[in-house]
């Protein structure tokens, strides 16, 4: 912007909006089931019964944000848009955050930390709690790879290692949809639909498929032009 010939400088602040807005969007939106737990326990409106409702939150906010983690590279497929590659590795650590809440609040609020009982009433008779116990070790070691030092140290074998998300992914879906009441089961079923077609997407002749028929397509509409008024 200029004022008499002079260039006034941007203002960092919306500089920095301007050029990070998707993160700070990721960042804020995924912490808002959080501050509602924080402030719906601290004011006494989780409901009649608080552990399920943070057992609720936490376990389905913790699928989603994977689930829309694993997006990023199929929109990046689908309409070359490559920003959202930026935002995976910060909704994926929200999800590992949401997972390991939802984890202390079942050993913790509901099993008192009884390790003994929680084995005897949980583990043995209850086996998708050792399917999500599963897909949250995957995920600590994702989080904990996450890092620039941990690409450099681990190289090739990071890239292996990430892999691991799509299981990791299959397993929280199965936990999901081996724990839901017969009426809730629609939810587990549709990220295990959305997941698969994330998954599929990935496929080397589906993906490359894609991308030439993305190109092609936009190609064809640059050489009609825009359409005369």
């Amino acid at each position: 912007m200029s004022v008499q010939g002079a260039t006034v400088p941007e203002n960092r602040l919306e500089k920095t909006i301007r050029k990070k807005w998707l993160t700070i969007l990721a960042h804020v939106g995924s912490a808002l089931p959080l501050i509602y737990l924080i402030w719906g326990w601290f004011t006494g409106n989780l409901g009649v019964d608080p552990i399920a409702t943070i057992n609720n939150v936490t376990g389905r906010t913790a699928i989603f944000l994977l689930t829309l983690s694993l997006t990023a590279t199929p929109i990046n497929i689908l309409f070359g848009w490559a920003k959202p590659i930026t935002v995976r590795r910060a909704l994926g650590l929200w999800a590992f955050a949401y997972a390991v809440l939802h984890l202390l609040n079942f050993v913790g609020l509901d099993y008192g930390f009884d390790l003994a009982f929680l084995l005897q009433d949980a583990l043995l008779s209850k086996p998708y709690i050792v399917v999500g116990a599963v897909a949250l070790v995957i995920l600590l070691a994702l989080a904990i790879t996450s890092t620039r030092g941990w690409i450099k140290r681990l190289k090739k074998n990071w890239i292996r290692l990430h892999r691991l998300v799509y299981l990791a992914a299959a397993l929280v879906v199965l936990h999901f949809l081996w724990q839901a009441k017969v009426p809730e089961r629609t939810d587990p079923l549709i990220y295990a639909i959305v997941l698969t077609f994330l998954l599929v997407v990935r496929i080397p002749p589906v993906r490359r498929w894609i991308v030439l028929t993305r190109q092609a397509w936009s190609q064809g509409a640059a050489r009609r032009g825009p359409k005369p008024t």
